[in-house]
């Protein structure tokens, strides 16, 4: 790579690129929106399912990809947003402001819990989250007025059920896409870039300025708020919850790194590749019983083998392809050569930098 003179680059933020996504976007959510207009409701209750396990692995590769954060407990807050939407529904709200509300309420108790959770790192961190999932879960069994263990029905809920799909449908629609246009904008931001710093080293992130305890505990809460809302979606679409054994199940955040994976962590695109291809797999071969999970067992295992950086990861370091424009580059702007009056020395160019200890130079292109 040719040395870049100081003065003569600049960074090139994608924002037309940028542009494109948003219109391209906008235009997809908008056809998503009118689907139970052309489609039965048993077409789309069905991607009622794909818009929450699209929310999840997001909500996952947002800690873990980017922030660096494996979690195995993220079931803590799915299972908060199933019983916080009863919480809510109970004080008079309806179930879909309840869903928001609630939302909101876990992201305050995912704060509190982060005081705890940081305490810890690496593989402790991972143990941790789950160990905290499993003390939630024991907290909401005591209460009665959520059914214990025996779980609970949603006790004020639209009669008609062609429009119980329609607004679940809408109200699963607009999280995702809430929560995809909210970690495109937040990793284009100066605090993704802290979370790729934090992620790729820690030390060297607190060393350079980086608050690392903030940048982490901002991650943590968007991410279980995801989480809450995705729960309160399953919740919604089940017409309450079957047993806390089952909305609190670490079989959630086993499938969140299982789609994660499978797509390419650290991306955009990879959760959503790794959504869809599970929701496939779960609506076409779950009957199969232990075999379904053998295969996907199996599928996992080859994906890491032979494709590490997942299936759209292992896309863009071949073609150099991406969908949603997460980094920025430093690109080298020419400029034009002046020649010196006669009798007058010629300026002194500017200093070189070396593009092995440049970090500028050497960060050419960072796509998230």
């Amino acid at each position: 790579m040719t040395a870049l003179v100081p003065g003569e680059v600049r960074v090139d933020r994608l924002r037309r690129r940028m542009i494109i996504v948003q219109i391209i976007g906008g235009a997809v959510i908008v056809l998503l929106a009118m689907a139970p207009y052309v489609f039965e409701p048993a077409v789309t209750s069905q991607w009622i399912k794909l818009f929450y396990l699209i929310t999840l692995a997001t909500a996952w590769n947002l800690l873990a990809g980017f922030a660096g954060m494996v979690s195995v407990g993220q079931q803590a807050y799915i299972g908060l947003g199933a019983y916080g939407l009863f919480v809510f529904n109970d004080l008079g709200l309806n179930p879909y402001m309840s869903a928001l509300v609630a939302s909101v309420a876990i992201g305050v108790v995912a704060f509190a819990l982060s005081f705890v959770a940081f305490r810890l790192r690496g593989g402790y961190f991972a143990i941790g989250t789950w160990v905290i999932a499993e003390a939630v879960r024991q907290i909401v069994i005591r209460f009665d007025s959520l059914g214990a263990g025996r779980g609970r029905a949603i006790a004020d809920y639209t009669a008609d059920p062609v429009m119980r799909n329609l607004f679940t449908y809408w109200l699963a629609l607009g999280i995702l896409a809430a929560t995809l246009i909210g970690s495109l904008f937040l990793l284009r931001s100066r605090l993704g870039v802290a979370l790729q710093s934090i992620r790729d080293n820690e030390v060297a992130a607190r060393a350079v300025g980086v608050d690392v305890s903030r940048a982490k505990r901002i991650v943590f809460v968007l991410a279980a708020m995801m989480a809450s809302l995705a729960g309160a979606v399953i919740c919604l679409q089940q017409i309450g919850v079957q047993s806390p054994s089952q909305i609190f199940s670490v079989s959630y955040s086993a499938f969140m790194i299982f789609m994660v994976l499978i797509g390419g962590i650290g991306t955009l695109e990879g959760p959503i590749i790794g959504a869809v291809i599970y929701y496939v797999m779960d609506l076409y071969f779950s009957q199969m019983g232990l075999w379904y999970l053998v295969v996907l067992g199996i599928l996992a295992i080859a994906v890491t083998l032979f494709l590490p950086r997942g299936i759209w990861g292992e896309l863009r370091a071949r073609f150099d392809i991406t969908l949603f424009p997460v980094g920025h580059r430093v690109v080298a702007v020419p400029g034009p050569r002046s020649s010196s009056p006669a009798g007058t020395r010629p300026s002194q160019p500017a200093p070189r930098t070396d593009p092995q200890t440049d970090t500028t130079a050497a960060s050419a292109r960072t796509e998230g």
